[in-house]
């Protein structure tokens, strides 16, 4: 067991007891803790993970990914089938005809159409408008649409700039529904979408929870046009429990912020006789200790990220247990097998990132059979501001390339992950997770270079620190990465000469400092959505959602569109690996430190339906309770097709 101090355990223990305590809240089939409270459930205004696993309980897509497939295929979801024009532009999906809302009415088509379009409205404020602009059309609507906004803004007020926000909405639609490549055929049971260029991760992105579709009688009641302004006007109570509707497996029943949320069985699902369980409770636990113990005391059955320091050590006792497996398999090897049923190779299993215990029941019993860790589908990095001027007014150094360079040079990322860290995670210089995209090789990255980054500093007018402002690195509480800036601010001092300090915020005073750029350095992260480098290089790309740095550069920008235009596989991929090379070797608005390893705690004899895939998309409707023994079911946490250096070696 890892040890917690004793008062401090009480302590938590209370917190946890309380949580659960609600008798509103009690005996949920799945009970689990996400990676921090629900930020949304406005489905085209989210971004981080917590936020998409939910929408996937709740809401639908045209597609999903086969999360147990080992090519990850895309399968069929609302829509029961497609068609792909030969040229690869145009598809048309033909949605479910049992597919409906959860107050019954049927989906439609045109839900698609007002969701998608809701997307394309400035100010929405979707952070992955870029991947919606795919669609013919849309981005030419997009800067249309915000074009119009900041002339109305820029008139003076009065009956003429009244008379052109009220009539701006019906002008909009109208605009949306002639060159918009978005449109919803035969009384909406088809839902025909037109591409500009061909793209080969479309349908990837379609299975993305931004492009589900909402509610438009419900939704359309909670916005409104501004009559000053023209803008839409969007207010959240459509997510509420009690009046949210959604087209998904399970239906929203209580959210107490920071504490809850409930949810049960859509009785009105198309596939609801395939949901095993009845009811789902996410518990809001933010401290990683609690947490643990909460899954140890049997208060959860699921906690999706692991943080606690001691981590290392729990991942040190799953090592140790993998090298009884070897003992055991070697004495299996050197005694004669029966014709089909030959020894596990377990060492091979590991190599691949497979956890042993949970694929073959010859293995013996694993006591530490809930931890579970593997290669994630993302990277651990920093942010550097790249506007010219910081939200207080002040030069902002780090608008030149060569300070971030000399910064990124200075960061000893193998004491990181080898002192802090202690779990495996492979240190980065790139972006991009080495091997997981076929067909894709990543650049070299700066290396650790004291002596050239002081250079580089020098050069931008700052001689062994001199001059340089006071930095402030901006972290949230949760995770340690408060420990991780530390460790990074000492190697500024000492290498460059620079003062460093931390601005250690509550997680959505973080979030919103990170969406107004009020940093100078901040701490990130990216899990991809999609199979495709640009999943990771579209957040640096200007006007992106996610491109909380304000980077901007023409020349990665004309990479991107090159590559978006290039038909031949091999040469787009090359050309992605440029403007990768660009940013990690270059410009540098960010600081690449390690690839994630992910860690899970869940008893593999109890439930099913967990997926150990590096892309890490769970679809927790497929979850399963089982019995007290081993049984075949358990194959469903078999991971396709994992990198190579998980963190279980």
């Amino acid at each position: 067991m890892w040890r917690i101090a004793g008062v401090f355990a009480v302590l938590i223990a209370i917190v946890v007891a309380s949580l659960a305590s609600d008798p509103a809240q009690q005996h949920a089939d799945f009970t689990f803790i996400n990676r921090g409270d629900l930020s949304t459930l406005d489905l085209q205004k989210m971004s981080w993970m917590q936020d998409l696993r939910m929408a996937r309980l709740l809401s639908e897509g045209l597609t999903r990914k086969d999360i147990f497939d080992p090519e990850y295929r895309v399968v069929p979801a609302a829509a029961e089938r497609w068609e792909v024009s030969p040229d690869g532009r145009t598809y048309r999906f033909r949605l479910r005809p049992s597919a409906c809302w959860s107050n019954g009415a049927p989906l439609r088509a045109d839900d698609f159409v007002y969701a998608w379009r809701r997307a394309l409205l400035p100010e929405i404020g979707c952070d992955y408008v870029a991947q919606y602009q795919l669609i013919k059309g849309a981005k030419a609507f997009f800067d249309w649409r915000l074009k119009r906004l900041e002339e109305i803004a820029a008139m003076p007020d009065g009956p003429q700039r009244r008379a052109e926000a009220a009539g701006l909405w019906a002008a909009t639609e109208q605009r949306f529904a002639e060159t918009v490549g978005v449109r919803s055929l035969e009384e909406g049971r088809v839902l025909e979408v037109e591409l500009e260029r061909p793209t080969p991760y479309f349908l990837d992105l379609c299975a993305f929870a931004v492009f589900f579709p909402v509610y438009p009688p419900l939704v359309s009641q909670y916005e409104h046009a501004d009559p000053r302004t023209g803008r839409l006007d969007s207010q959240p109570g459509w997510t509420k429990a009690g009046v949210n509707i959604t087209n998904g497996p399970f239906v929203l029943e209580a959210w107490r912020f920071k504490r809850d949320v409930r949810l049960k069985k859509s009785p009105t699902y198309w596939n609801r006789d395939a949901i095993a369980i009845d009811s789902v409770t996410m518990l809001g636990v933010e401290d990683g200790n609690a947490q643990v113990l909460a899954f140890t005391t049997g208060s959860v059955d699921w906690v999706s990220d692991v943080t606690p320091a001691y981590r290392r050590d729990m991942l040190e006792q799953k090592r140790a247990f993998y090298d009884e497996v070897r003992r055991a398999h070697q004495a299996w090897a050197a005694a004669p097998s029966p014709k089909g049923s030959e020894p596990p190779d377990v060492d091979a299993m590991i190599a691949q990132g497979l956890d042993p215990v949970l694929i073959d029941s010859r293995l013996p019993h694993d006591p530490r059979k809930n931890i579970h860790a593997f290669p994630a589908f993302g990277t651990y990095f920093f942010n550097f501001n790249c506007l010219p001027k910081l939200r207080d007014g002040r030069d902002n150094p780090f608008f030149d390339p060569r300070v971030r360079r000399a910064f990124a040079m200075t960061v000893d990322k193998q004491r990181i992950v080898r002192d802090i860290r202690g779990v495996g995670e492979p240190a980065t210089s790139t972006l991009i997770p080495a091997s997981a995209i076929p067909g894709y090789a990543s650049p070299q990255g700066l290396p650790f270079d004291p002596e050239r980054a002081r250079a580089l500093l020098a050069e931008a007018g700052y001689p062994g620190g001199k001059g340089f402002p006071g930095v402030e690195v901006l972290v949230n509480k949760e995770g340690g990465h408060d420990v991780i800036a530390q460790a990074m601010a000492k190697d500024w001092h000492d290498h460059l000469g620079v003062s460093v300090s931390l601005a250690v915020r509550e997680i959505k005073v973080f979030r919103n400092d990170l969406k107004q750029q009020n940093f100078m350095i901040s701490r990130a992260g990216w899990f991809g959505d999609y199979g495709d480098p640009t999943t990771f290089l579209e957040i640096n790309r200007d006007g992106d959602g996610n491109n909380d740095r304000k980077y901007k550069s023409e020349r990665y920008e004309s990479l991107l569109n090159a590559a978006r235009d290039e038909a031949d596989p091999a040469k787009r991929m090359a050309i992605l690996s440029e403007a990768e090379r660009v940013i990690v070797e270059e410009d540098l608005p960010l600081i690449p430190i390690y690839q994630y390893v992910q860690m899970y705690l869940f008893d593999p004899d109890k439930i099913s339906g967990i997926s150990s895939h590096i892309r890490q998309e769970q679809n927790l409707f497929l979850i399963d309770r089982l019995g007290d023994g081993k049984g075949p079911d358990t194959m469903k946490h078999l991971p396709p097709k994992p990198r190579a250096d998980s963190a279980a070696r």
